[in-house]
């Protein structure tokens, strides 16, 4: 973080804010920076400089190539010139022909005519279309490709990624924007992402540490409806794990809030745990929501915290959204772009048409238990914060 710190100020934040959409932080071009002041060595020896997906399709086809928005989230790209970063670059001492020749999105990639990659090696013939980093491709999945259109994903962490079609950055450095997948010069889709740390991790730590052997995450939700919405007081703050840019890179720890030995139980732990988690996302959320995106819909996958209808509802209310679970994976959206970039669908909006909604969850009735519940729980993050400065 140090490095790109000093790069941010030297450079000049107006300037990385409007060009590079993020400041440099501790992305790759900053950790290459890294390697050339401490590892000279191992720096001067580099051919290449690839991402993993880069190096799959290098070992599958034997090309060297990348992507624009793969690009961007190394913090190579400028949004003003669309071109590589060449000032970040020079400033770094990184030589720009280190970076691997730009092929669309949606594309064949290589692997088309002879197979020849090393190693692993693609089937002759058989070509390679399509790559995109975990985030852009989970939304490319749910069909979140046009400006307005938000989507959520709950795993050992937890994003929030909207699209818009303005060149977007955050002053404050609490998200991050990257080249959507379907990011054109011409016509701008920028993915502004939002990652909470201790999401599905905090839950797995309850399920192992606290629930016991035998017990699952369908007996812990169906505990969790006993308790009423708040745990009765008992609050529990999610940052275990980091907290990363959301909260400015603060380390804070989990809190254990109103523990009442007289009547909270391990039901009550799981409910606070849960909802918890669920108010981070709706406290990030909220800043994406005064950065000016609309957080009206959130579509979201069937395979990740979304399924317990304990947290989707928690977040349904007190965001005041609806959400919208579809039957899909990343993997399922990247087959579909693979097939789109091979001419097996027309459009991409006909090879994601097939996708079916398996439920939504939108407020129902008075949200006032959930706001109250939220409300405490920000107060208590906003204290610890206040500790913390």
């Amino acid at each position: 973080m140090e490095i790109g710190h000093r790069a941010f100020q030297e450079i000049g934040a107006t300037y990385c804010l409007e060009h590079y959409l993020n400041a440099p932080g501790n992305f790759t071009a900053s950790k290459l920076k890294w390697v050339r002041d401490h590892e000279p060595e191992v720096f001067r020896s580099i051919r290449t400089v690839m991402l993993p997906g880069d190096y799959i399709a290098f070992k599958l086809t034997g090309e060297v190539t990348t992507t624009v928005s793969g690009l961007s989230e190394g913090i190579f790209w400028d949004f003003k010139s669309n071109e590589l970063a060449d000032r970040l670059l020079d400033y770094y001492g990184i030589d720009p022909s280190l970076l691997p020749r730009i092929v669309e999105t949606f594309s064949i990639q290589g692997g088309g005519s002879s197979g020849s990659g090393e190693g692993y090696r693609a089937c002759a013939g058989t070509p390679l279309a399509y790559r995109a980093g975990d985030q852009p491709n989970n939304a490319l999945a749910l069909n979140v490709l046009e400006p307005g259109e938000v989507a959520a994903t709950g795993g050992t962490s937890g994003v929030v990624y909207g699209v818009v079609d303005q060149l977007t950055a955050d002053a404050q450095q609490r998200v991050n924007s990257f080249a959507h997948v379907n990011h054109r010069r011409e016509q701008p889709s920028i993915g502004v992402l939002l990652c909470i740390n201790g999401a599905g991790i905090q839950y797995r730590w309850m399920r192992q540490q606290i629930a016991g052997e035998g017990v699952g995450y369908h007996a812990m939700e169906q505990m969790i409806k006993e308790i009423p919405v708040g745990a009765e007081g008992l609050r529990m703050l999610p940052f275990g794990n980091g907290a990363e840019r959301m909260l400015g890179n603060r380390d804070l720890g989990s809190h254990l809030l109103g523990l009442q030995l007289n009547w909270h139980s391990r039901a009550h732990l799981f409910r606070a745990g849960l909802e918890g988690i669920a108010f981070s996302f709706v406290y990030g959320a909220n800043m994406l929501k005064n950065m000016g995106l609309k957080v009206d819909v959130m579509r979201v996958g069937n395979d990740n915290l979304f399924q317990s209808a304990v947290f989707s509802n928690t977040i349904a209310h007190t965001l005041g959204c609806r959400i919208e679970v579809l039957q899909t994976t990343g993997a399922i959206g990247a087959a579909i772009a693979s097939g789109f970039s091979i001419g097996i669908y027309p459009t991409l909006s006909e090879g994601l048409s097939g996708l079916q909604l398996e439920k939504t969850y939108a407020p129902e009735g008075d949200a006032g238990a959930y706001q109250s519940a939220y409300d405490q729980w920000e107060t208590s993050l906003e204290l610890i914060l206040h500790q913390k400065e």
